[in-house]
This record gives structure tokens, C-alpha cells and sequence, in this order.
């Protein structure tokens, strides 16, 4: 495991403190109560309940404020029952686990010879699926070790998978490119190979209104709770919804005035849906409205540069912004306006583009009518749409907020004081994705170095904390081990040392000249 420290900024909303300063120029110490004034919002107090223990035993076990309760005294608290209950409420649950970060490792999950571009657990944490640019889609049996349960090669992409999404009930998945055809799978078959109209069918579902395969592309698509529509974002500055039982588009929205790079259901009910562009801004739009005015419902301004992700927090209220700008901002929908009333662009260098380095005199400037509750800085957001997530309900009580980056690693922010409590380094190139189990302490990253890898809790009984500097980066145990040309063969650690010890040479002599022949005959692009 390697993990390096840099001190975040937390940005609060004006608003939600006297002395109307921003944060930037304070001392140390000044910072700190200014954070400790600002975090008096719905959603800090939301977070804390959800993730304290109950009432009665902090009681028993003489809790001191913002300190955590060791396990062995929650476990005796439990056994003489002064919960009342005879057992753990849930934020008794989430109050130790939230403290078992996924950081131990990582363990090589997948690789191949393309980008990785896509990971994510299914909703109940049984599966998990990774998708490449070179047309690969996996889905992996967490409960079997990750064993591929499907390997699905993709048909009529362009230029990569830019999203994918399981069905509720996870028999299919749609997978998305820069064209207007989203594919449907069957994953329920048997069948382990699915190769498109080869092996096995894979429908297209046309979101063009003319069949024109090179009308635009789709950067998003997510299925409703019901999974009966698909919402999508498209490089044509619009929204789409889709009718699976009806087999047609039933709604187009000219939502932006660029590209709609993330589109999102605010919860259960798929009225509200959530939308990010490259004009900067974030809008709402209620179904129930848009017959009628086909106008959003509010707008949400400042950010600074394009929306490459949006995440719901799932209540229909609250959401995080993943941004061009390098950073993440944490919304209320209550506090969004009728129209945006002014262009960001004005205010930043409008000819930079994210494939370039962020310039360094626009970093810390701020929105004049920014409506976040709060700003995350620290990690980088260039060259591809980089994904922020809230961490599971189950098992953390969305206490943290997590990030791939372009500099290779993942970061874990706390989402009340904004400190970075966690930062994943192992990748050789940027983490475009990554996922929180929804119950274990398990998190898995997929980067463009062409690998998936899997981070785990470090087993012990600690609570986070801010991390230490580090002046080295050295490479964590991940061994690949490629056998031939033709076929890769992916082994743990127990695995090599058996083989190993099978053809009788030291690890390190076998481990180095694979490593050599890896980078001589079969160079990652």
C-alpha cells in the first residue's frame, strides 16, 4: 500500500458563516474554527447521526466528543444491551465501519491491453463490472475471487466505452459510445463469451431520430430504479429518456449549450433527474414539469469549468460535482435559481482546454454566485471525464466522498470537515473510475494503465486519520504474470509462489524476467 498525504481546501458557502472570509489567506488556526462554524448545514448533522453510535451507548461507554468508540467496547455495550434494542442500530454499524477505509494493497483484479475505463460494483456487491477501451466489457464474481462471469466484446464502438450500467435487477447491461446506439446484454446466460450477433445478441437501441449512426455520441447512460428507461447524456447538448417497453426515445430535452457529459436520477422515484455540461453548469429537471414548460426545474452555478460527473446522494436533494475546475462541489437542490445569471467563462481563461495543465492563477478563484454547500480540492481532473462518488449508506453512512484523478491515484475525502483522510497510489497513469463495495471496506480503481485493481481495510481498530508526507512512491505487491502471446494469466500471490516453486526458480529471478518480456513483447498502450 502507498498512500501520500496533501492538505485539502474546504470551501464553504458564504453564507453559512459570519465573518464572510474566505478561506484562503487564514492561519492554521483561524481555518479551523471557521470550518467548525461552517459545518452547521442540514447535511453535516444528517451525516454525523448516520454515522454515530446510538445515544445510549455513548452514555455507557463515556464517549468524548469527535472520538470514535472502540469495537471492544461497542461489542460490550451490544452484550449488556444498553440499547435497549439487544443488537447494533445502524449507526452503530456504520460507526465502525466507517473507520476501516478500503487502503490496504491493491491485488490485481484485471488487465489488458487497452484502457481501462469503467468499474463499478453491482448494487447488491455480488458482481463487478470493468469496461476497456478496446472494446472488453467484464463482469466478475465478487463471491468467486472475481472469476469472470461474463466477457463481453462490444460491437460498433467509437473511439472507447464511455459508460455502462447493470439493469436493478442485474440481468442486463447497456454499454454506451460516441455514437447514438446504446447496446443492450443479456448477462443472465450461461454462456461465459458474448460476442456481439456472434455468440450472442446484442440489441441496439437507437436514440437518433433519423438511424444516422453519426448524428452524436453518448457520454452517459443510467437505468431507472424500475429499470424500465434509460436516461442519457449526449455530445448534442441534450437529454434523452428512453422507453425500454415501448422499444423507443420518448423525451429529448436541448438541456445545454455544450456537451451533457453526466446525467443522473436523483432517487427512487425517477421524477428528478440530474444533468452536468461543459457550459459549467448543473441542472435539475422534474419530469412532472417538463410537458408543460420543457424548461429545467433550477439551475445550480460554481463551477468555474465543465461537469465531467455527478453523483446523487439518492434522498432527491443532495449531490456531489465532479469538475474540469479540479475540484468537487456538494449541492442542495433547495438552493438552486430559476436561470443561470452569468457565464463562469468570463471569469477563467476561456482558451484553456482540460487536455492542458490547469493554469495556476485561476485554481483557488471562486464563483461571484456560487450556490455549493461546499468545495473539495486536491485532486486533478484532465484529459477524460473523472467520476466522484458518496461512499456506501450501508457501511459508512456516506460520511466520505471519493475520487479517481489524473495524477494516478484515488482520493477519500471526509465530507463534513474536507480533509483528505486517504489517497491511493499505485496506478502509472490516470484512475478514471473506481467503486466502494456497497458493504465491505472493499474499493476497486480501473486506470488508463490498462489494470483494475482492488484496495481493502488495513484490519486493525483505528480510526482514519490525515496522512504523512511521503518522498517515495514504491510499488506495492501486485504481481502479473503473462504465460504466452496468446492468453494472459492474472495470479495472486499464493498462486505465483506455487508455480514458482513448481519449476523450481527464486520469485525474484521469475518475477523480473517477466517484467521484461511484459515491456519488451507486450507493452501496455
Amino acid at each position: 500500500m502507498i498512500m501520500g498525504y496533501a492538505m485539502s481546501r474546504f470551501d464553504m458557502d458564504s453564507e453559512m458563516y459570519d465573518e464572510g472570509t474566505a478561506m484562503d489567506g487564514t492561519s492554521s488556526s483561524g481555518r479551523n474554527q471557521l470550518q467548525s462554524v461552517a459545518l452547521d448545514h442540514e447535511i453535516s448533522h444528517v451525516t454525523k447521526f448516520r454515522s454515530a453510535p446510538s445515544e445510549m451507548i455513548q452514555k455507557s461507554t463515556y464517549m468524548k466528543p469527535n472520538k470514535p468508540i472502540s469495537t471492544v467496547k461497542m461489542l460490550s455495550a451490544r452484550e449488556a444491551n444498553y440499547s435497549g434494542k439487544g443488537r447494533f442500530s445502524s449507526q452503530d454499524c456504520c460507526h465502525v465501519l466507517s473507520r476501516y477505509l478500503p487502503v490496504n494493497g491493491p491485488w490485481h483484479v484485471d488487465g489488458m491491453s487497452s484502457r481501462a475505463y469503467v468499474s463499478q460494483f453491482s448494487a447488491d456487491g455480488t458482481l463487478l463490472v470493468a469496461g476497456f477501451q478496446s472494446s472488453n466489457i467484464r463482469i466478475y464474481n465478487v463471491e468467486k475471487g472475481y472469476k469472470i462471469q461474463k466477457d463481453i466484446h462490444a460491437r460498433s464502438l467509437r473511439w472507447t466505452i464511455t459508460d455502462t450500467c447493470l439493469s436493478p435487477d442485474q440481468r442486463y447491461l447497456v454499454y454506451a459510445s460516441l455514437t447514438p446506439i446504446v447496446h443492450i446484454v443479456n448477462v443472465g446466460s450461461s454462456s461465459v463469451e458474448s460476442h456481439a450477433n456472434i455468440t450472442e445478441i446484442h440489441y441496439g437501441l437507437d436514440f437518433s431520430a433519423d438511424g444516422d449512426e453519426d448524428s452524436f455520441g453518448i457520454f452517459s447512460v443510467k437505468f431507472s430504479t424500475d429499470g424500465r428507461e434509460l436516461v442519457a447524456g449526449t455530445n448534442d447538448n441534450s437529454i434523452y429518456i428512453y422507453d425500454l417497453d415501448a422499444n423507443k426515445v420518448t423525451l429529448r430535452l436541448p438541456a445545454h449549450s455544450n456537451d451533457v457529459n453526466t446525467v443522473t436520477f436523483a432517487d427512487e422515484t425517477g421524477h428528478l433527474i440530474y444533468s452536468g455540461s461543459d457550459d459549467n453548469f448543473c441542472k435539475v429537471w422534474d419530469r412532472r414539469c417538463l410537458v408543460a414548460k420543457g424548461k429545467p426545474a433550477g439551475v445550480l452555478m460554481g463551477h468555474l469549468e465543465g461537469i465531467t460527473f455527478i453523483d446523487s446522494r439518492g434522498d432527491g436533494r443532495y449531490f456531489i460535482s465532479n469538475s474540469k475546475d479540479q475540484t468537487i462541489k456538494l449541492w442542495d437542490i433547495r438552493k438552486m435559481s430559476a436561470n443561470a445569471t452569468s457565464n463562469p467563462r468570463v471569469f477563467t481563461d476561456s482558451d484553456w482546454d482540460y487536455r492542458m495543465d490547469y493554469p495556476s492563477h485561476v485554481r483557488n478563484m471562486k464563483h461571484p454566485s456560487d450556490q455549493s454547500l461546499a468545495t473539495y480540492r486536491g485532486h486533478s481532473v484532465l484529459r477524460t471525464l473523472i467520476r466522484c462518488y458518496f461512499s456506501p449508506a450501508y457501511s459508512t453512512g456516506q460520511k466520505y466522498i471519493y475520487t479517481g484523478a489524473y495524477d494516478s491515484s484515488v482520493y477519500i475525502y471526509d465530507v463534513v470537515s474536507g480533509a483528505l483522510v486517504a489517497k491511493l497510489d499505485y496506478h502509472d497513469s490516470t484512475v478514471r473510475d473506481c467503486s466502494w463495495h456497497p458493504i465491505y471496506p472493499v474499493l476497486v480503481s480501473s486506470s488508463w494503465d490498462c489494470t483494475v485493481a482492488r484496495w481493502e481495510f488495513p484490519g486493525d481498530d483505528k480510526a482514519p486519520v490525515l496522512l504523512k508526507p511521503h518522498s517515495e512512491r514504491s510499488r506495492p505487491p501486485l504481481y502479473i504474470v503473462k504465460l504466452n502471446q496468446a492468453a494472459a494469466s492474472f495470479w495472486d500471490n499464493e498462486a505465483v509462489y506455487s508455480w514458482v516453486a513448481q519449476v523450481g526458480r527464486s520469485p525474484a529471478t521469475v518475477m523480473l524476467l517477466f517484467y521484461v518480456y511484459l515491456e519488451t513483447f507486450h507493452p501496455c498502450q
